[in-house]
């Protein structure tokens, strides 16, 4: 059985829209790749052929794995969040009680995380940590450098 992931709206339109430009403009383009490299002769040296048929293995694998994940997502109802422990695509303010470091980070799905955007995967230590927890409490939690603990600040959307 295959395990639910969940998602935003916007993030599951940017995933479909991936895999129908997949789907309708690049595999079209290898098979055109593919057709004249076989017009050009002899396949057993034929650079170009091989080439275009390791490009067409891994664009249908990645088809694949697009469909997958599409199948099992869930779409989350961003109005029906709750701010009062943290949890999925609640913004987290965080506070490092060692340094007194602010950072401020909305919790997503690992297919939606962008660190330079402050979206951190659901599936990160420091998300992990945080989950179920309320305003006030401090966790402390394991990174590769150590243990670090943070005091939760704000909870909101």
């Amino acid at each position: 059985m295959s395990k639910y992931s969940y998602i935003t709206e916007d993030g599951f339109k940017k995933l479909k829209a991936e895999l129908d430009k997949l789907q309708t403009v690049e595999r079209p383009e290898i098979s055109r790749q593919i057709g004249e490299a076989i017009d050009k002769g002899d396949l057993s040296e034929n650079a170009e052929y091989d080439a275009a048929k390791e490009a067409q293995g891994l664009l249908e694998a990645k088809i694949s794995r697009l469909k997958g994940i599409l199948i099992n997502s869930r779409i989350i109802d961003e109005s029906k969040i709750d701010t009062s422990k943290v949890q999925m695509l609640n913004k987290v303010t965080i506070k490092n009680t060692k340094n007194g470091a602010v950072m401020t980070y909305t919790l997503v799905s690992e297919t939606e995380a962008d660190f330079k955007k402050g979206k951190l995967s659901i599936n990160t230590p420091i998300a992990k940590g945080l989950i179920g927890k309320v305003v006030g409490d401090v966790v402390e939690i394991t990174v590769p450098n150590g243990v670090i603990p943070f005091e939760i600040i704000d909870i909101s959307i």
